[in-house]
């Protein structure tokens, strides 16, 4: 029996030899009992949770290549067939786009699946998948599912007997034998004469794409002698046809089984047509004259009509890459409007994001009037409409035409967006519904198949994307929200004290930091206060409001200086974090022309006098507040006169890669000379510019405080 039952019948004193070709001759007999085009058998790596294709069968072992090593975990269907110990159907190239992308990308052609596990109830040897061409059925029967299951059984039980007797199982040849020649057909020479004497080239390639035969109208065709032809690929031998877009339908004619076909430019103007017949040996392929490009232009749209479209598996896997790059909503928009659009050939698009069961837009292009897409914010999910069909049912829908479409949603035609044809995917991330691509075309377009499945394998992309981008701008959100109920959301105002605050988060990480800032009024005088926790992240933030909140009870109470900075130390220590902090206070008597200072461990602030010069206050202090709880903070009395400014701010305003912070501080100290006449609020701005001219990234958070004294009365 083909299927290797001899090998279960073999006495055990008797063990069939190492190399038996069992796993070979039981895929044979799964393809050939279900009828199957290709198929596979893995087996789990020892030691290691991997599936290791062992032998493949119908197919180019290299149409496989990105899953001849698959993870247990990897969403594909031979390890989700392990993982749930279960058969896993995907009924074509929709279904596989929908819950398989990564496999739909790089095969996106119509075929269906069926993988299942090799395992016995307690010990699982790999597993198996076959696929059949496009035109199978949607659903798999009941005869096809039991022959499936009964021989991955059978060879589990025999891959257990031979584990028990110690014969481990190797990988195989694959089957790629072509079939022999049927029959009573014509014999070799009579078959050659004759297919020399039609008018138009016609040759055979094997599964791999390597010539096998070729007429003579071949040669003189492709202009390439058939000694050149014969045992290699047609476009390696052919050097104009060397382009990803002819393989690629190669691939697609011998995965689908369906008859495709392509025009190619032979230099330096004939146009050659190209029609592939598949079989499950190799194909046969057709080579005559084509039409010129202009009647072709006229004849109406065509596959090849120049229009920008997504053919080749490298550029579906650029703009894969690309949209791993963003990071908010608008930049999934603007990612789809500026690679996909023009790619697939769309003129206008709409993404629509699902929320609390309506639809909301998230963004569009290509739509003059905002009008136009109005009418997708709030609509309900229940509502009968392409867009939230496609939704519901997560399958895409394809219009080609204005009739096409408003023949099934006769409502549309009220609401006319200017567009011809249209495809509606739905974009599901982690099995749920997060929103809709809509793509307008301004001309009808007719949506080929592998289109189709190109199109709904982006549209899976642009879901994961999508779902990302906003879980990023949920989170930015609440970090936002969060730093500002942290943050003073205004600075009192002084009679004798005119300030101006800025905050500027890192650009790494979730914009949200420990740095802050503070003005208070109390009994008389005014109290300011700026520190920098450790770190840019949410402890960080939650412990700075902290800080804050206990100097502004302790400058409530009427603590001095020095008192405020020991309270506030002892009760960082008491908290029990083991985050410190850097802490600048001080106490202003405009009255006395006087600000009483006390530091823990911050960088000293700037003061500039009404002649326009800049000093550095040199400020006694103490360590960081949370690391020593009998620390003592020493202040300094510093002389202010009105007119004088001082500039309170966080290390992450003068610090930066490669820079010595000495040199920062001067390069600070002579801007603030040059500028500080200017009114306080344009004088932070221009404080803040260096970095941001620069265009840098801000690796810390930035705090900057100014007071300018004002003469009394």
């Amino acid at each position: 029996m083909p299927d290797g039952q001899g090998a279960a019948q073999a006495p055990a004193s008797r063990p069939a030899p190492v190399g038996r070709p069992l796993l070979s001759l039981t895929l044979a007999a799964m393809l050939d009992d279900v009828h199957a085009h290709s198929g596979a058998v893995y087996l789990l790596a020892t030691h290691e949770p991997v599936l290791e294709m062992a032998v493949s069968a119908g197919l180019p072992r290299a149409f496989a290549a990105p899953w001849e090593r698959v993870g247990l975990s990897a969403p594909i269907p031979v390890a989700e067939a392990v993982r749930e110990r279960r058969l896993i159907w995907v009924g074509g190239e929709h279904e596989m786009a929908r819950r398989y992308p990564r496999i739909a990308l790089v095969l996106p052609y119509p075929f269906a699946l069926a993988a299942l596990p090799v395992a016995t109830a307690t010990t699982v040897y790999g597993a198996a998948y076959v696929t059949w061409p496009g035109s199978h059925p949607p659903d798999l029967s009941d005869r096809e599912r039991e022959h499936l299951t009964a021989a991955c059984d059978r060879l589990a039980l025999r891959l257990e007997r031979a584990a028990r007797e110690d014969r481990p199982m190797r990988h195989e040849p694959d089957l790629l034998t072509p079939t022999a020649a049927p029959a009573g057909t014509l014999g070799s020479v009579e078959a050659t004469r004759m297919v020399a004497r039609l008018p138009y080239g016609l040759c055979s390639l094997d599964l791999h794409g390597r010539v096998g035969f070729a007429n003579a109208a071949t040669a003189e065709l492709l202009d390439v002698p058939v000694s050149r032809l014969l045992g290699t690929q047609l476009w390696a031998a052919v050097p104009w046809l060397n382009d990803p877009v002819y393989e690629d339908r190669y691939r697609a004619a011998l995965i689908s089984q369906h008859v495709t076909s392509f025009v190619a430019l032979r230099p330096p103007g004939d146009w050659l047509s190209f029609r592939l017949y598949p079989s499950t040996s190799g194909l046969s392929v057709r080579i005559s004259r084509a039409r010129p490009v202009s009647e072709m232009t006229r004849a109406g749209p065509q596959r090849h009509d120049g229009s920008p479209r997504l053919v080749t598996i490298s550029h579906v896997l650029s703009l894969a890459s690309a949209l791993t790059e963003a990071a908010g909503v608008q930049d999934v928009v603007q990612l789809v409007a500026d690679e996909i659009s023009p790619a697939v050939g769309s003129q206008a698009l709409v993404v629509l994001g699902s929320r609390a069961g309506r639809l909301h837009v998230l963004g569009h292009r290509g739509y003059p009037d905002a009008h136009v897409v109005e009418r997708f914010d709030g609509l309900p999910l229940s509502e009968q409409t392409p867009g939230t069909q496609a939704l519901n049912s997560g399958v895409p829908a394809f219009f080609d035409s204005r009739e096409q479409l408003e023949r099934l949603y006769p409502s549309r035609n009220a609401t006319p967006d200017g567009m011809s044809a249209w495809a509606y995917l739905p974009l599901i991330a982690s099995g749920r519904p997060v929103g809709t691509c809509v793509l307008g075309y301004a001309q009808s377009h007719h949506f080929a198949a592998d289109e189709q499945a190109v199109l709904t394998s982006l549209s899976g992309l642009i879901a994961q994307a999508l779902e990302r981008a906003l879980l990023y701008d949920a989170k930015l959100q609440l970090a936002q929200g969060l730093q500002a109920a942290l943050l003073p959301s205004s600075l009192p105002p002084l009679a004798s004290i005119e300030a101006a605050a800025r905050y500027l988060p890192a650009t790494q990480g979730m914009d949200i930091g420990g740095d802050f800032y503070d003005l208070v009024s109390s009994h008389g005088r005014a109290a300011a206060v700026i520190g920098d926790v450790q770190g840019h992240n949410v402890t960080a933030a939650g412990l700075m409001g902290q800080i804050r909140t206990a100097v502004r009870a302790y400058t409530a109470v009427g603590q001095a200086p020095e008192e405020v900075m020991r309270s506030t130390n002892r009760l960082l220590i008491d908290l029990g974090t083991e985050l410190f902090a850097s802490c600048l206070y001080l106490r202003l008597d405009p009255a006395r022309g006087v600000a009483v200072m006390a530091r823990a461990g911050h960088p000293p602030p700037l003061l500039r006098r009404p002649d326009g010069k800049v000093k550095v206050l040199d400020l006694a202090g103490g360590p960081l507040l949370g690391i020593d709880a009998d620390a003592t903070y020493p202040t300094t009395e510093v002389p202010l006169v009105p007119g004088s400014v001082l500039a309170l701010y966080t290390d992450g305003l003068i610090e930066s890669p490669g820079v010595d912070f000495e040199d920062a501080l001067a390069d600070l100290g002579r801007r603030f000379a040059a500028t500080g006449d200017q009114p306080l609020d344009e004088l932070a701005d221009t404080l803040l510019q260096r970095g941001e001219e620069a265009g840098q990234e801000r690796p810390d958070d930035v705090a900057l405080l100014l007071l300018r004294v004002r003469p009394l009365g």
